[in-house]
């Protein structure tokens, strides 16, 4: 077995860099952050570069959208990273804090409803960025999915946003057709016609716009564009799904500054050491949504950033 001689004081401060230790070596792998993961061509060679001149040439990518490069001795991680840095790049993603935002490829996706890669870029320049400095009970993740497919699993971060299209539907322009071909185009069997009416089962409608500009008769030609936010979701060797806040969301001001009621939120009432989940289900769901709702938590916002809290959080990896 290799004699290791990165001290475990050294391996903590690099890991706070995003230096993650290759497990019985001295070298590291460099967690590159991609704000919303989406990097240009340049910067994707300049990585390569970086694998070819300071790693071992593998570069891996998480599930978290994040680009790792393998096999960095820890003597060259400053030299990595400066290397990087002029590309535009950077390295972190680690600790009590916001993580990386991951984002669906929203409305390049022909299902996409918002468009994820600007509103997680804001996200990650507010909060992960912004709020780097802000120690909170555990790590606390951010996803954005552009539409109900929910591919990057929103429902199962501790804060999700998901795109949705809320059909305006005309029901004077409604023929009642037989075959109708907005029942059709509906894929979870909300739309029913109902005496000679056609009928959206508000209960059943995940606001996924597939109907608009179905109807032969122009009953549902448009809708309004929101976002469903939900909160206290976690995966890992303890999953917890999370539940969508009553309230759709129909400005991107509004799911900015909600994001941040959350995130103070966790920070002021969350015990260090449990995760955003755990907050959630010891306060109750109704009391977290009532504050997230209204703005009095804002008005308390540099009294709960200034607070001593949460010195060694909870987060190991």
């Amino acid at each position: 077995m290799a004699t290791l001689t990165v001290s475990k004081e050294d391996e903590k401060r690099v890991k706070a860099l995003g230096f993650l230790s290759n497990k019985g070596t001295d070298n590291f792998s460099g967690r590159i952050i991609t704000k919303n993961g989406k990097i240009t061509a340049k910067q994707q060679i300049a990585i390569g570069e970086a694998a070819e001149k300071f790693g071992n040439g593998n570069v891996t990518y998480t599930t978290r959208l994040t680009v790792e490069v393998q096999g960095i001795p820890y003597e060259k991680i400053d030299e990595f990273r400066a290397f990087i840095q002029e590309a535009g790049l950077d390295t972190g993603g680690t600790g009590s804090k916001v993580r990386p935002v991951v984002s669906c490829k929203g409305t390049t996706c022909q299902y996409g409803l918002i468009d994820t890669f600007a509103l997680s870029e804001e996200l990650h320049e507010k909060f992960y960025l912004g709020y780097r400095g802000v120690k909170l009970p555990h790590k606390f993740k951010l996803a954005v999915g552009g539409c109900p497919n929910n591919c990057v699993k929103p429902n199962l971060n501790d804060l999700g946003i998901v795109g949705q299209m809320i059909p305006n539907y005309d029901e004077d322009l409604c023929n009642g057709c037989k075959k109708c071909s907005v029942q059709k185009a509906c894929p979870v069997d909300a739309v029913k016609v109902q005496d000679g009416v056609m009928e959206i089962d508000k209960e059943k409608c995940i606001n996924c716009g597939r109907c608009i500009g179905t109807c032969h008769f122009d009953a549902i030609e448009d809708g309004i564009n929101g976002y469903k936010i939900y909160i206290g979701g976690r995966w890992g060797k303890k999953i917890a799904m999370g539940r969508p806040l009553s309230k759709i969301f129909t400005s991107k001001e509004e799911v900015i500054a909600a994001v941040e009621k959350a995130i103070l939120l966790y920070r002021e009432q969350g015990k260090t050491g449990e995760r955003f989940a755990e907050t959630v289900e010891r306060l109750g769901f109704e009391n977290v949504e009532a504050q997230i709702i209204s703005d009095d938590i804002l008005e308390r916002k540099q009294e709960i950033l200034d607070a001593k809290l949460h010195e060694t959080g909870g987060a190991t990896c």
